[in-house]
């Protein structure tokens, strides 16, 4: 089944030309991966499917229903989440703090309830934090609920991260470089990360520049090129690919220059 559809995406600034022509499936309960060297659109396309920009030409279909120029709340409230590539941890509150705030959109409370039903808050809000423990045992760090945020390594800031836009519920989970920053240790925990969050049952779309990462996580995976979908294919035919490795080769010349 087919969860999220792009047809004939494009965006460009000025004159240049960000997302080219991008058409695009997503299955339900896969981990589709997306790579690229730095400028081949894939932050611009991923902008585009969570509202942060409107496609110039394109249409993007999520469970068959039309999300194309919905606004980024809209588009959470349908069921899709996302993380960016600079880490957004709110820093000086707790870990499960965190969390709670990217419930925010389960948890409708108004101002009537507030004071004339306080036990059925309480309810909903207990039930919250019971939610954000799941997600917190899901990452491993279920003994970091009441820590501050700024205390917790990098890479568990990373997982927590991932942890706030899951509080949503998603069916598409989104993740913007999600391994950023992080060594070797690190992207080996968050790859069973995801591993587990898949398994629970939710889909995941990942844009990543680090090709060893994306090989070792992703089903299936496509490539981009200077805003246009060069390859589309398994880890093991992305990885034999002479173009691609072509493009990830002629990067790391220019960047040695």
């Amino acid at each position: 089944m087919v969860l999220l559809e792009t047809r004939q995406l494009m965006k460009h600034f000025g004159g240049i030309m960000a997302v080219n022509d991008i058409s695009l499936s997503i299955g339900k309960g896969e981990i589709l991966g997306m790579i690229g060297p730095n400028g081949s659109g894939k932050s611009t396309f991923v902008n585009l499917l969570t509202g942060i920009y409107t496609p110039d030409k394109g249409q993007t279909l999520f469970k068959d229903r039309d999300i194309t120029r919905l606004p980024v709340h809209r588009i959470t409230e349908f069921g899709i989440a996302r993380t960016f590539q600079n880490l957004r941890v709110f820093q000086n509150i707790s870990v499960m703090t965190n969390i709670l705030i990217g419930r925010h959109s389960q948890i409708k409370n108004s101002l009537w309830e507030i004071y004339l039903r306080p036990f059925s808050v309480w309810k909903r809000e207990k039930a919250a934090r019971e939610k954000a423990m799941e997600f917190l045992e899901l990452a491993h760090l279920t003994d970091r609920g009441n820590e501050l945020a700024k205390n917790l390594p990098y890479g568990e800031q990373r997982l927590l991260e991932i942890c706030r836009a899951l509080a949503s519920e998603p069916e598409l989970l989104l993740l913007d470089e999600p391994c950023a920053g992080m060594n070797p240790v690190e992207m080996d925990t968050l790859a069973e990360f995801i591993q587990r969050i898949q398994a629970s049952g939710t889909t995941v779309f990942i844009i990543e520049h680090n090709m060893r990462f994306i090989m070792s996580v992703a089903e299936r995976i496509v490539v981009l090129n200077m805003g246009k979908k060069y390859k589309e294919g398994s880890p093991l035919e992305i990885q034999s690919d002479s173009g691609v490795q072509s493009i990830y080769l002629g990067e790391e010349e220019d960047s040695d220059a």
